[in-house]
């Protein structure tokens, strides 16, 4: 299978990269596997946005980062967000994480409808 290539919504590469060192390797495996058209065992399905949309989980030292993603698309996946998870209320994404997530999968459908010439 072709790689696929990986796109960037709104500030989620810049935001990877405030991520600590480690965390970043580890987040940017598991994409290059996605980009292969595989799942890395730290990649699940996001609940609550619809399919084709997975979170890495990646624990370091007492603070826990994630990174959301689509392969929504037949041949490219999107970075929505990446973000470190501040809750103390369990393991639930916060609602404010989710809405900006909705909002940039509608930005990448935009996108890529756009980038393959399809009108809107």
């Amino acid at each position: 299978m072709e790689r696929k290539p990986l796109y960037w919504i709104a500030s989620s590469l810049e935001d990877l990269k405030k991520f600590p060192d480690d965390v970043q390797d580890d987040i940017g495996h598991a994409l290059d596997i996605a980009q292969s058209g595989d799942k890395h065992p730290s990649s699940k399905p996001l609940k609550g946005i619809g399919s084709g949309v997975y979170e890495i989980v990646e624990n370091y030292n007492t603070d826990t980062y994630r990174a959301v993603y689509t392969v929504h698309f037949e041949d490219a996946v999107y970075v929505l967000h990446c973000f470190q998870k501040k809750s103390k209320k369990g393991i639930q994404t916060p609602k404010q994480e989710i809405d900006l997530i909705k909002k940039r999968l509608l930005r990448a459908i935009d996108e890529y409808k756009a980038m393959k010439g399809e009108t809107l």
